[in-house]
């Protein structure tokens, strides 16, 4: 008898492993829509974005969360009256169970605002638009970048401790650029310098001459710019065209010269910017990023490679503690809050607002690199002013 029921208990013990198995091999699709600029000024971001997300998922054999991973892209265009739509077809339409996006501030606005009303998981891998983590903020929506005032924080630390006094600043004229220029605003006149006047134009207009005769006539200590892509190639050429670099030091939030070196040539010698990445940080966990990026991809990878790279890390953490079911909310939230994210730019952990608290460095360019000379500002964290989560 006793013979009888270890049997069956062994029995047992194995029709439950093999329905566990099956039931792990039969687990639907993770579907994971990416919104992302995939044409115009900013599409070289968005497709390393893309391509370092991917990484990570390879690097877990193609699964998150027990999950396979199936992919919906969608062409943002860094078009902000496009994006509602474009968010809704990947939630109504396509039935994703994550969004990862976006570039541009405006269509990131946009984006969270619907997975705030609908509870879907958004994961938002550049777009660094303050109220995602001020008054919009949500259990649901994450940021594995940065939040558009933390460079131009780091940036105007910098200058005031070069003794700096006079500045002027230039950028387009929306939520990234408005930011980042409130950031270095902020924390260079805290050290006693002073903006005398914000230039901007609207994005993603790239006829600089005006704004730059402005400049040479006004002659400030230094010019503090937000840029990127296709537009921060142009400016940064401009500038140098102008001779203004051989009088006025211009520095920049990184972006400015982030995946834009190769086209921007000697036009940017020299330059300093603060960002959260940089290239030679020569540690072990960002040479074997580097080393499998360039391998993947037969390119070099940037800041947003590596924001793509954290972006999956950060789904992986989250999907990981809920056995892969992205309704568990409150488990991906203590998950991912509590965890110390092993990123190439470094570790970090996340904000009460699921902003990243990193350290942001100074850099120099030096040939085609952006090297790390420095820290421009030390574990740095978002205010997350009007977060009420």
């Amino acid at each position: 008898m006793k013979l009888i029921k270890v049997s069956l208990l062994a029995a047992n013990m194995v029709l439950a492993l093999s329905l566990g198995t099956a039931q792990a091999q039969n687990a639907p699709k993770l579907k994971v829509g990416m919104m992302l600029p995939y044409s115009g000024t900013f599409a070289s971001l968005g497709n390393a974005i893309d391509n370092g997300f991917q990484l990570f998922v390879k690097e877990q054999g193609g699964k998150i969360g027990g999950r396979e991973i199936t992919y919906v892209r969608v062409d943002d265009e860094s078009e902000p009256s496009k994006a509602t739509d474009n968010i809704n077809k990947l939630i109504k339409r396509d039935n994703v169970d994550v969004v990862i996006g976006t570039v541009h501030s405006g269509v990131a606005m946009a984006m969270a605002k619907v997975a705030k009303e609908s509870g879907t998981l958004l994961i938002i891998p550049n777009a660094g638009a303050d109220i995602i983590t001020g008054p919009m903020c949500a259990k649901n929506i994450y940021r594995s970048s940065f939040s558009n005032s933390q460079p131009g924080y780091a940036m105007g630390e910098v200058a005031g401790k070069k003794g700096l006094k006079s500045a002027m600043t230039i950028t387009w004229k929306y939520a990234a650029g408005d930011e980042s220029v409130k950031g270095f605003k902020e924390s260079f006149e805290k050290a006693g310098g002073k903006v005398t006047k914000e230039l901007s134009l609207p994005f993603p207009n790239v006829e600089f001459q005006a704004l730059l005769t402005e400049i040479a006539a006004a002659k400030p200590d230094v010019v503090y710019s937000f840029f990127a892509g296709a537009g921060a190639v142009k400016f940064v050429k401009d500038y140098a065209a102008a001779g203004l670099n051989k009088t006025i030091p211009l520095y920049g939030a990184g972006f400015l010269t982030d995946g834009t070196l190769d086209a921007q040539g000697d036009s940017a010698k020299g330059m300093l910017t603060s960002l959260h990445y940089a290239d030679g940080l020569n540690t072990k966990r960002d040479n074997a990023f580097r080393l499998a990026y360039a391998k993947e991809f037969k390119l070099q990878p940037d800041v947003y490679a590596v924001q793509g790279y954290d972006a999956a890390q950060m789904l992986a953490i989250g999907l990981n503690a809920t056995g892969g079911d992205v309704s568990k909310k409150d488990d991906f939230a203590k998950a991912v809050t509590s965890a110390t994210i092993d990123s190439p730019r470094g570790p970090f952990k996340l904000s009460k607002a699921h902003n990243p608290i990193q350290d942001f460095y100074l850099r120099e360019v030096q040939g085609k690199e952006n090297k790390p000379i420095g820290i421009a500002s030390k574990a740095l964290a978002d205010p997350g002013r009007g977060c009420n989560m």
